[in-house]
Parts: structure tokens; C-alpha cells; sequence
């Protein structure tokens, strides 16, 4: 018992203060730290449950209390289960799993806490409190509703056995697709076999062959150490390798071989996912019917701002009819081109990106390798920075010593106000590493803004992309593409982190409907096209010349280039979801694989292949919060298309309008998050609800 004592005193998931001991948590932490919090948790529950008063500091400001053990016990440890995963993590994590599962359900099934919020909702101090207090108790109340406090003895021990499997299911999922990205290499030795992949991407290929070298642990014996010049080069599914490979590579045979392994991911042998779909989708099927709901989509949109189904399915309509007849004129455009060089096969897949990037080249005669150079991540973030300061009357400077990290590519920043005032800092991990970090780019929590007894905790965000790494000498050199992911990701991170709400349910991205968080991030993107902006986030690495005028016209132009295949492409995940999750009987002869080719003929003008399976990939719904949710990026662009088009009629070129526009944008969307519904908040901001067409008008289809 003393050595547990010892343990416990030691371990740094207890520090119960400060920043996370990133530096220190290790995988043998994890197990006894989230037993201790889970067991002194419960006992202040139990606590509160029998000494509760129905009101806002007898009952929900306690009860808020209760999860920020978890900020310091268990958030770091899912984290690090994103960006640092392990065998040894793995096993420490799932082992508690199951665990924080039960008493999370056990929480928001609690009969007593339930209904003194429901006296509070009915009684007479209802109206003494804010509409964020107000907001908070509405969404705790039909939040236990959806995790089944309604439910009675054997209904309610199914519906949790159900959550606890699913919880497994979607750990697997996760581990089923790192790990199956992590093994898929195709290693070339021939220089015929690589003319026309850019020297960048030959760079990242060879120090990928150099790394798999270490990690094998062949790094002793007498290999030769690759070069960009000279080779081996590895080539893997991880995306700043996969994408300039199937935009570059002359050799057909070896585009279709890459592309297959991408859309077969995770689809076969002991990672195959195709099973914990069908099980995933059965399950959620039934704890929806258990709730008294016909399918999990409509669970899904109880919680969010699209009214039903049919509302969503407008908006796919809406969108795809726009989009229609234009991404053919796209796929012919490519035919063309293709035929104008001599060649005789049909376009295929892995043909796709080739020849859009061919003729992109040739319609707006730049590449992404022209580009690379004007965009260091060090210049980029600095061009970021400036303009948030502009927009927010905020200042963010680097803090890389007062923070400790979990690689050694890890920043640290802080963000003041305009009197000097630390309100929030936030992680950012920006490159890719495929051995232990997933796909992707996120945002996510590190510490809410709340009240903890008279002191106020800032937020601070964990922003982390999957960008291309430094190499050799040189920095890491951006695509344009990398840029805009990491606009997106801060316009996340300043949702979380400009909050002024005080309550951790309503602050921040914290209780806005899941269908309105893109809003922020999509914005951001959009200053990626602004002059003044790109001026300001591009210098030449070597030279620190601006990008030339002619390059940021070329860009400008391009923007809506393909803009309703990618359009579509968006939307046949949208429809896919929806439909996996409201019309699919996943016990039927249809395969998911076929629902998927199916919706492919109406929203893809090159249907997927018979044999693709990428869904065994899709973690956003089968690992992640999409499910039946991912029509949130388009719905939210609707909103964030809207809301610039607030800055272009105030006038870009009018700094005084930009800013006003800018300080009413923070005091709304930034600053209010869960604590007003988010069409009153748009509302708010824009003086009248969002109009679809400034989204077509954006992509070039209106």
C-alpha cells in the first residue's frame, strides 16, 4: 500500500494544477492515476448526490468540478493517444477505458442530479440565471436523456453494455488505421521510376526510407543512407508523401498501386475494420431504439442546430445539384487533356490529381514546388499572428521554455490581450510522424477557461497538423494547402481560447452545436486569398522576398479551380454518413461497400471503384464525433462563407471597417461559443440569419 502511496505522489497525471507534465507522463502512469481520480471522483458524487441543493452553486457548480480531475488524469493520456501512440499507451489506455466509460454514463445517469436540475428548470430561481446558465442546465438535461437516464433495469444495463463496446470498437478502429498506414511502404531504387516527382517530395521520401532504417533498427548494419539524388526512396499513405506522389508520378502502374493501398486501408488481414462497421453501425442502431428514436442519425441531430434529417438533406441537394453538371465539365476538361498528350486509357482514379495537376499548371502556369519555398512555417505563423492581432486586438508570442511538450517539435505560445493580459495559450505540434501520430489535423482541449474557487483557469489548446517536416538545412516549406489546414485549426484554436465565458460546459467550443463549430475554422481560410494577408504570411526561405504579385494572382485564380468536384467529393461523405446512419440496415445482403458505391453514382461523377474500401478508414465517423454528423463542414461553411462576405462588404481594402468587423466577430462568435444558440450568435454578429449563396458565390457556382 506505501508503494501505491508513492506512486501516486509521483505521478504526474495527479499534479491537479498547471500545465500537463508532458515531459514526464509514461504509459505506466496512466493505469493507477485514472483508478485513483475515478475512485475519489465517484466518492464525491455520491457526496454530492446526497447533499445537493437545486441550485446553481448547490448543484451545477460542483458538478462542473467533478471533471477537472479528468483535465489533468485522463484528457492528457487520449491526447497522447493521438500524437504519441505506443504498444505500451495502447494497453494502458484501453485497460482503463472501459472504466471512464462506465462512470461517465454513470454521471449523466444520475437520478438525483437529474432531477434537482429539472426543479431547478421548472422553479421559480429559473429566471434569476443567465441564458449561458440556462443554456448549460438545457444541455446537461438532454444529454443525460441521450445517454439514457430514461431507460429502466435491463433496458439501461444494455444500453451501457452498448456504449462500453462501442468505446472499444472505436479505440480498435483508430489503432486498426494507424497501424495499418504505418505498414504500407513502396520503396523505388530507380531514377525512371521517379522522374517528375519534385525534389521536395524525393527529400521527404528518402529521409522516410532513412527513418524506416532507424525504427527497424537496421541503422548498425552496412546500408547505405538514402539521398534525394541518388535513393532509396520510401514512399507511404501518410499525406505529405502520398498526395505530391499521385499529383506527380509519370508511372501509371505506380499511382494505382499507391491509391489502391490508400482506399484499402485497414480492409484486410488482422487490421481489417469492415467488421467493427457493421458491429458500430448494429450498435448504434439499437441504443438509438432503446432511446425511443427510430435511427442514430436522429440521436445524432437532437443536439444540433439542423432540425431534422430533411433539412440536412436539403442542404446535400442544394449543394450537389450546384455542383453537378460543373464537376462533369471538370472530368471532361481532364479527358481532354489527357487525350491531347497521346493518351489512349480511360482516366482513372489514380489518374485524377495527375491531370488536374497537369492542367492547373497549365491553366494558371504555377506548381505547389514554386510555391514551397515562400512558405516556411516560422514566416507563416508569423503572417497568422499578425493578422489576429489586427482582427482580435490580441498579440501571441512564443513561450517554448515555460511549457513542457511530448516531442521535441513541439511549441508553446501564449496569447495576451490588448493591455498585456495573459488570457490563453495554447500546443502546437505541426508535422507529421507517422510511426505514432494519426492522420489528420485537430483541435482539442488542453485546459478549459473556468472559475476554480476565485481564481480564473485559462484556456489552452492543443493544435496539432500533420505538415511536412524540416529537412536537412532546410525549414519546413509548406504547401498551400498546409497553410490553409493550419489557418483552420487556429480558427478552432481561437474559439476555445477567446472565450469569455466562465463556465468549462459553455465555454469555448464547449456546448456549441456540433453542426456551427466549423464556423471559426472555415473562416480563417479564407484570409489564405487575401493580399494584404498572404503578403504578410509568405517570404522566400533563403531570400525573404514577398511572394511576386503574379503568384498570388495565379493562386487567386485557381481558387475555385475543380471547385465542384471538391464540392462533391465532400458531399458524397456527407450523404454516405447520413445514410449509413438513417436509412442503412446494416443486418441486410448490402454491403456498406456497395451503399458507399451506390451514393457514388449520384454524388461523384467518377463513381469509387467496386473493390474501394476506404471506408474502413473514415475515423470521422467510426472513430471520431461525426457520426451522422459529417454534414457539419458544409453546413458550417454556409455559415463561415456568410460571415466573410460581412468583412468584403464592410471593403478588405478598408483596414478601420476590417477591424470593426473583426472586434464584432470576436465579441460574438469567438467570445460567446456555448452559451447562446448559434444561430442567435450569428444573429448577433451578422444582423440576419446565413444565406447559402455567399457559399456558392465563394466556390465559383453560384
Amino acid at each position: 500500500m506505501g508503494g501505491q502511496n508513492t506512486e501516486l505522489h509521483d505521478n504526474p497525471l495527479l499534479a491537479g494544477g498547471g500545465l500537463p507534465r508532458f515531459d514526464q507522463i509514461e504509459p505506466e502512469h496512466i493505469v493507477p492515476a485514472v483508478r485513483h481520480v475515478l475512485a475519489e471522483v465517484e466518492r464525491e458524487l455520491v457526496n454530492l448526490e446526497n447533499n445537493l441543493t437545486p441550485t446553481w452553486s448547490g448543484l451545477m457548480e460542483p458538478l462542473e468540478q467533478l471533471d477537472r480531475p479528468f483535465e489533468y488524469a485522463w484528457s492528457p493520456v487520449k491526447h497522447l493517444f493521438g500524437v504519441k501512440n505506443s504498444p505500451e499507451l495502447r494497453q494502458a489506455y484501453e485497460t482503463v477505458l472501459s472504466e471512464v466509460v462506465q462512470f461517465t454514463l454513470r454521471a449523466k445517469q444520475s437520478q438525483p442530479i437529474y432531477e434537482a436540475m429539472k426543479a431547478i428548470q421548472q422553479g421559480d430561481v429559473w429566471n434569476s440565471l443567465h441564458e449561458a446558465q440556462q443554456r448549460i442546465i438545457g444541455t446537461r438535461l438532454l444529454h443525460a436523456e441521450l445517454a439514457g437516464i430514461g431507460l429502466k433495469d435491463d433496458n439501461r444495463a444494455r444500453f451501457n453494455q452498448i456504449a462500453q463496446e462501442l468505446s472499444q470498437l472505436s479505440t480498435d478502429f483508430a489503432n486498426h488505421v494507424l497501424d495499418a498506414t504505418k505498414d504500407y511502404e513502396l520503396i523505388l531504387t530507380d531514377k525512371s521510376d521517379i522522374e517528375g516527382l519534385p525534389p521536395s517530395l524525393l527529400q521527404l521520401a528518402a529521409h522516410s526510407y532513412n527513418e524506416a532504417q532507424v525504427n527497424n533498427e537496421k541503422s548498425d548494419q552496412a546500408l547505405a543512407k538514402a539521398t534525394a539524388d541518388n535513393g532509396p526512396w520510401r514512399f507511404t499513405l501518410e499525406g505529405p508523401i502520398l498526395v505530391p506522389f499521385l499529383e506527380h508520378c509519370r508511372r501509371r502502374d505506380l499511382r494505382e498501386e499507391l491509391y489502391r493501398a490508400f482506399i484499402n486501408r485497414a480492409a484486410e488481414g488482422e487490421l481489417d475494420n469492415s467488421e467493427i462497421i457493421v458491429r458500430t453501425l448494429q450498435l448504434r442502431r439499437e441504443s438509438a431504439q432503446l432511446l425511443g428514436y427510430k435511427t442514430y442519425a436522429q440521436v445524432s441531430l437532437a443536439d444540433k442546430m439542423a432540425s431534422d434529417v430533411a433539412a440536412v438533406e436539403q442542404m446535400f441537394e442544394t449543394l450537389r445539384s450546384a455542383s453537378w453538371e460543373p464537376a462533369q465539365k471538370d472530368l471532361q476538361d481532364l479527358k481532354q487533356l489527357a487525350a491531347e498528350s497521346d493518351v489512349t486509357e480511360p482516366i482513372m482514379h489514380w489518374d485524377v490529381a495527375f491531370w488536374a495537376e497537369r492542367l492547373r499548371e497549365k491553366r494558371f502556369d504555377y506548381t505547389d514546388e514554386q510555391l514551397r519555398p515562400y512558405f516556411p512555417l516560422e514566416r507563416v505563423l508569423d503572417g497568422l499572428f499578425l493578422l489576429v492581432t489586427k482582427l482580435f486586438n490580441i498579440s501571441v508570442t512564443p513561450a517554448d521554455k515555460e511549457a513542457p511538450v511530448w516531442h521535441p517539435d513541439v511549441r508553446f505560445f501564449k496569447i495576451t490581450d490588448g493591455s498585456g493580459n495573459q488570457i490563453a495559450a495554447f500546443f502546437l505540434d505541426p508535422y507529421s510522424r507517422p510511426q505514432d501520430k494519426r492522420n489528420g489535423a485537430w483541435m482539442d482541449e488542453c485546459l478549459s477557461r473556468r472559475r476554480i474557487s476565485n481564481a480564473l483557469q485559462l484556456p489552452v489548446a492543443h493544435l496539432v497538423c500533420n505538415g511536412t517536416p524540416p529537412l536537412g538545412n532546410k525549414p519546413s516549406l509548406m504547401t498551400f494547402r498546409e497553410v490553409e489546414t493550419l489557418f483552420h485549426e487556429f480558427g478552432h484554436g481561437l474559439q476555445h481560447m477567446l472565450t469569455t465565458v466562465d463556465y468549462a460546459d459553455a465555454a469555448g467550443i464547449n456546448g456549441v452545436e456540433w453542426d456551427a463549430v466549423e464556423l471559426p475554422s472555415q473562416f480563417m481560410e479564407n484570409w489564405c486569398y487575401h493580399k494584404p494577408t498572404l503578403l504578410g504570411f509568405s517570404g522566400h526561405f533563403e531570400t525573404g522576398e514577398p511572394l511576386p504579385d503574379d503568384l498570388f494572382e495565379k493562386i487567386r485564380a485557381a481558387r475555385t479551380y475543380r471547385s465542384a468536384s471538391l464540392m462533391l467529393r465532400q458531399l458524397l461523405f456527407g450523404m454516405t454518413d447520413m445514410t449509413l446512419h438513417n436509412d442503412f440496415d446494416p443486418d441486410s445482403s448490402e454491403t456498406v461497400f456497395d451503399l458507399h458505391r451506390r451514393i457514388s453514382e449520384k454524388a461523384s461523377v467518377l463513381p469509387l471503384l467496386p473493390d474501394d474500401r476506404s471506408l474502413c478508414a473514415f475515423q470521422h465517423i467510426f472513430s471520431g464525433s461525426y457520426a451522422a454528423g459529417y454534414y457539419s463542414y458544409k453546413w458550417a461553411e454556409v455559415l463561415s462563407a456568410d460571415t466573410f462576405s460581412a468583412f468584403e462588404e464592410a471593403g478588405l481594402d478598408n483596414d478601420q471597417a476590417v477591424i470593426a468587423t473583426g472586434r464584432r466577430f470576436r465579441d460574438t462568435v469567438l467570445a460567446l461559443g456555448g452559451s447562446r444558440h448559434p444561430m442567435q450568435i450569428f444573429t448577433d454578429f451578422r444582423g440576419r440569419e446565413p444565406n447559402p449563396e455567399a457559399l456558392l458565390h465563394h466556390s465559383g457556382l453560384a
